[in-house]
């Protein structure tokens, strides 16, 4: 089982690889016909919003999970 960190790192690591990469798509789409384009393109924007909110809701799991963890902490 993965741990809310990972998920938490792969979940950044993949809206920061789609965000990089929409530039990238305009080219390798281009030989493409406008149909195909518009598809494509509609589908990558829905990944990256899906992405996107699997990361929002993964940092509030974790903002949360702190403040009713009851597990003791070592004082510093």
């Amino acid at each position: 089982m993965l741990t809310l960190d990972v998920k938490i790192h792969r979940a950044q690591r993949l809206v920061r690889m789609l965000e990089e990469d929409a530039p990238l798509l305009d080219a390798r789409l281009a030989p493409l016909n406008a149909e195909r384009q518009r598809v494509t393109k509609a589908y990558a924007a829905e990944l990256r919003a899906q992405a996107q909110a699997e990361l929002e809701r993964l940092l509030e799991q974790d903002g949360s999970w702190d403040a009713n963890d009851p597990t003791p902490q070592a004082a510093d």
